[in-house]
């Protein structure tokens, strides 16, 4: 995220565009604009030496019309208020799009994670649920894991929880580690949420899927399975990812024009997300410099890092190749790139509809969790992959009889769902 692009005034631009385009009642519109709970706290944490550091942590809960709140937990050396904020009021909006039953929620602590120990993360994640307990639970508030934050770490918060509640309670939490209450699929779901989103899109405009190209950004969780996806079940070929070097402290884009071998390159790469730059070029990578991704000679471009990735200035690289840009990442287009893509007819699956593979197997472990009864990796997979493309054609369609972006299209059938909640509730 630039300096110049605050990520909440971005969800909240966005938000009164479609709120215009909707007609929504002004008093609803300045309830929807707002998160309806925000906690900050401090969280004192001993460290390895001995010595006592604080830490500032943030719960933000948008809305729980639909539904209990829900969302990940971040840990992030440049993490703000706004982010959180940002991020929670698109979780509201990625639950409703994909309908099911939860509302916006996000949390936040400000901390580069790989500068901790083990012992220390256990001691930090712990302390976050000590200050925050009394207001999250499986009908409350459903935290998960964000950039950041691991399964190991949800398992620590959950048994935290129940401790402190007296009653061991594995949906408090999802994202665990299978075993330890979590669900399958679940490390794959949000990047396989991206393909069937994209193999959706490839069949609307009516694309080969095994001659497709993509670049990727980002080697986290949601880039990896999105790579895969894309070889495994769309059949096309990617050709680079990119990645934040933790030694050199710089970001680099990993490329092979043939097509890289996902599989290979999770192989070398580190917890964080730092690809091992000698043992990919001694398969014959290319390491080239970190924007390189964003001109490739691709038909889909699938931005999986942080926010503002495609803004006014990059925006102006992207190929006339490029016919779809799949926000694998929360908010990685900001409006004004927005417009430019529009006006070049770039097909954009909007981030809340792109990625919401993962709170939607999110959801299916609280489901789980509750019954306490277990689905295969492929049912779990399955119910997904209808889902996602159950989602895809409700948004495509409202785009098609309005005459608007998949992105509006996604907000109205969003902003639609939770207004009707509200007004059966009697909040409106």
């Amino acid at each position: 995220m630039s300096e110049q692009t605050n990520a909440f005034e971005m969800a909240q631009q966005q938000f009164d565009h479609v709120a215009k385009l909707l007609n929504l009642d002004p008093q609803v519109a300045e309830i929807l604009r707002w998160p309806l709970r925000e906690y900050h706290f401090r969280i004192p944490v001993r460290m390895d030496n001995g010595t006592i550091r604080v830490f500032e942590g943030f719960r933000v809960q948008h809305n729980d019309a639909r539904g209990p709140s829900k969302g990940g937990i971040r840990f992030h050396p440049s993490e703000t208020i706004d982010t959180v904020r940002a991020l929670a009021t698109w979780m509201t909006w990625k639950c409703a799009v994909v309908d099911i039953p939860l509302g916006g929620g996000k949390g936040g602590v400000i901390i580069d994670p790989a500068t901790l120990s083990n012992g220390e993360k256990e001691r930090l994640v712990r302390g976050y649920i000590q200050q925050i307990w009394k207001n999250i639970g499986p009908r409350q508030d459903v935290p998960a894991p964000d950039v950041g934050t691991t399964p190991q770490m949800m398992g620590w918060m959950m048994d935290e929880y129940s401790k402190l509640s007296g009653q061991y309670t594995p949906g408090v939490i999802t994202g665990k580690p299978v075993g330890g209450g979590g669900s399958l699929g679940r490390t794959e779901a949000t990047g396989f949420g991206v393909t069937y989103n994209v193999r959706e899109a490839l069949k609307r405009l009516k694309l080969d899927g095994s001659q497709a190209r993509a670049a990727v950004q980002g080697f986290g969780n949601v880039a990896q399975y999105a790579a895969i996806g894309f070889t495994e079940i769309i059949g096309g070929k990617v050709v680079c990812v990119s990645y934040w070097d933790r030694t050199d402290q710089k970001a680099y884009t990993v490329s092979k024009e043939d097509g890289i071998d996902p599989h290979y390159l999770i192989r070398i790469t580190d917890q964080y997300g730092s690809i091992d730059k000698a043992a990919a070029i001694a398969e014959g990578y290319q390491i080239e410099d970190a924007g390189a991704w964003i001109s490739k000679d691709v038909d889909v471009l699938i931005p999986a890092a942080l926010e503002g990735q495609i803004n006014a200035d990059t925006v102006q690289h992207i190929s006339h190749s490029v016919k779809i840009v799949a926000e694998g990442a929360n908010g990685p287009t900001t409006p004004e790139a927005d417009e430019i893509l529009r006006g070049r007819g770039i097909f954009v699956i909007p981030d809340f509809l792109c990625n919401s593979g993962g709170v939607t197997v999110s959801y299916f472990e609280s489901v789980q969790n509750d019954m306490n009864f277990y689905w295969t990796r492929e049912e779990v997979l399955e119910r997904l992959d209808k889902r996602m493309t159950d989602a895809f054609a409700a948004v495509y369609e409202m785009a098609q009889n309005e005459d608007v972006s998949m992105r509006d299209a996604a907000y109205m059938v969003a902003i639609s769902r939770v207004t009707k909640a509200m007004e059966l509730r009697g909040w409106i």
